[in-house]
Parts: structure tokens; sequence; C-alpha cells
């Protein structure tokens, strides 16, 4: 009788255990079903961030002018893709709207289209978006610009504000892997045959080939005359060499490096995240 009694009792807390488990799972939040924070409400990002979501990628594009084979937001819809692929390695990212107003240089605004701003602009862009961003609970805020005039701004305001935030231990980063990763970038192709000459440095072989993968709708090689210099054409490289499958290997360099790098970086001491700049 005794143990019948003492088995039933058992049973009996075995479903009050699976029941609370049931409820508290319930009553758990769920993972953001989005990674943009654009598209959710503040209630969403709220509940993504005390799940966990502490980490935000803040990309920054660039309209300028990309040969004529090329639409003006190469450089937005490539860091927008890049940003997201990046956010699901890390796995509790979540990714802000894309700065598409940046520096460019007197090369490239001497064409229609091109979108320039001075730096001090755009370093208080940044800034502004970073300052917001902490305000919301973020802690990790990454800073990554697939655009060269947009480098040197970013590198100071991610220098700055880490020393202003120390003592609440928030960080902005500034993921300068991602765009020096053109180095390997370019070692990629010359182990495939090409020469600094062809693969270039404007609209050539990379840059063409990385938005072939992931919007081929806005190339159009034959468009490409490979004897206009740089003046009437706006390109410095044979792009007429890029291919999809090469974009893929480049963009996978772009992504894999700036995800090391913010791993480190988060995982580094606040106290020495920026020791010496």
């Amino acid at each position: 009788m005794f143990v019948k009694s003492f088995r039933g009792a058992v049973s009996l807390f075995a479903v009050v255990l699976i029941a609370s488990g049931a409820a508290a799972q319930a009553s758990k939040p769920s993972a953001p079903e989005r990674l943009d924070i654009a598209d959710m409400t503040w209630v969403e990002l709220r509940q993504a961030i005390e799940q966990g979501y502490t980490t935000v990628i803040v990309p920054s594009g660039g309209i300028e002018e990309n040969g004529p084979h090329m639409v003006l937001g190469k450089h937005d819809q490539i860091v927008r893709r890049t940003s997201h692929e990046i956010a699901r390695a890390l796995g509790n990212a979540l990714v802000a709207p894309v700065i598409s107003f940046v520096p460019e240089g007197e090369g490239l605004m001497q064409f229609p289209g091109t979108i320039g701003v001075p730096e001090e602009v755009f370093a208080g862009v940044l800034e502004g978006a970073a300052r917001s961003l902490r305000g919301s609970g973020f802690k990790n805020i990454c800073l990554i610009a697939d655009h060269g005039g947009s480098v040197g701004p970013q590198a100071e305001v991610a220098s700055r504000l880490t020393r202003e935030w120390a003592a609440d231990g928030v960080r902005v980063f500034d993921v300068s892997d991602y765009y020096g990763s053109i180095a390997a970038q370019n070692d990629l192709l010359k182990a495939q045959g090409e020469t600094p000459a062809s693969i270039g440095e404007h609209a050539g072989i990379v840059d063409t080939s990385e938005l072939m993968a992931i919007n081929p709708k806005g190339v159009d090689l034959s468009r490409v005359n490979e004897a206009s210099p740089f003046a009437v054409s706006g390109v410095i490289g044979n792009p007429k060499r890029a291919s999809a499958e090469r974009g893929q290997a480049l963009l996978a360099i772009k992504i894999e490096k700036a995800v090391k790098q913010i791993r480190a970086l988060i995982l580094q001491p606040a106290a020495n995240a920026y020791e010496g700049r």
C-alpha cells in the first residue's frame, strides 16, 4: 500500500514538473523572427535584447558610380547581405539599417548619381546611431563599412565612444577586417591567374563579382568597354572577368573575417579593446 502511494506521489510530482516546464517554455520569449531592427516593434526589440541579442551591426554602404555596368547602390546591397550573414553566424546579433550617405572621393563625384557627405557628417551619423543603440540596451555595437572612404571616420568614432562608455560595459567596434579583407580577396584572384591590372581597384572583378552573386540584375557586362579610361568609364580593372561564383567566394572571405574579428573583440576585456588608440 505504501509502495503504491509512493509511486503515485512520484508520478504526480513528474506531471507537475512537466507542466511547470511547459509553462516556463511557453512564457519564454522566442528568438526574433527577423534580424532587421527596422522590421521589429520596440516591444519585440526589447524582448530580443532581454533574451541576449545584445550585439548589433551598423552597416554603411554608399551611393556611387560603379561603371556603366553596375547600379549605384552596389555598396548598400552588398553590405546589407553580408551583415545578415554575419549576424546569423554570430547567433545573437541584429542588424541596423544601412547608412547610405558616406564620404566619396572627387574621382567618383564627377559622375552623376554619386552622393557624398563630408567625413565629419558621416562620423556624426555613426555617433548618433551608436548613442541611440546604446540607449536601446545593446552592449556591442559593430560598425561595418563596405566603402573605403568610410574606414577612417568609422575607426575614430568606435575608438572614442568605446573609451567614453568603458565604465558602462558598452563597446563600439571598428570591424576593420571586413574592408581589410580586400588583400585576401586579391590573393585568391591572383591564385586563379589574375593580375593587379585585371583585378583593378574600383568596379573591377571584386566589386562586380560580389554584386553578381547577390543581385545579378544589378549587373550588365555588355555595357563594359575595356578600352575606356577611368575618367570616361569609372572603372579600374576588368569586370568582364567577374562571375557570380567568384563573388560567392569573395563574399565568404569578408564575412568570415568580420565574424572572427567581432568574436575576438567581444571576448577581449573592455579595458583593453582599444588600448593605445
